[in-house]
């Protein structure tokens, strides 16, 4: 097996650990996924907490079918809301509640908090985490680099 086979295979088991963890976390105390989360955390992000729901797709990788599906839960629990524009009924909006920034706010501190569990210890010095960083960052990973957390726009 070619090394960079290796390191592909090495990085999508790494990836789904990842996922698991945070999604128990993220479940078992808030009733969200991960998905769930940064789909939120990303309209936390947003100029008044709503984004063209086009652009939502865009900025997480997803299709327009698939932001769809992802908000309709959110939606239905009350964390997130449909807008129409004003101007062109072909455009809409998701935007966050008041209900669904304070609960960001929680989710955000759970998902720090598992992250600094994660990345804690001898193994993980600061230049580490800042080599992974940049070394994903080339993969087309994207993080919170340039935010200041949800909803304080």
């Amino acid at each position: 097996m070619s090394e960079a086979l290796d390191t592909a295979l090495r990085l999508v088991r790494a990836q789904a650990a990842l996922v698991r963890r945070f999604d128990a976390r993220l479940s078992g105390l808030h009733g969200v996924s991960l998905a769930d989360f940064t789909l939120l955390l990303r309209l936390g992000q947003a100029a008044g907490g709503r984004m063209r729901r086009v652009d939502l797709a865009e900025a997480l990788g997803l299709t327009a079918s698939g932001v769809t599906r992802g908000l309709a839960p959110l939606e239905r629990i009350g964390l997130v809301s449909r807008e129409p524009d004003a101007r062109d009924a072909r455009v809409a909006y998701a935007s966050l509640t008041g209900t669904g920034r304070q609960r960001l706010v929680e989710m955000l501190a759970t998902a720090e908090e598992t992250a600094a569990e994660i990345f804690t210890g001898p193994a993980w010095a600061e230049e580490d985490l800042a080599q992974l960083s940049n070394l994903l960052t080339g993969l087309g990973g994207t993080g919170l680099a340039g935010t200041t957390g949800p909803g304080l726009r």
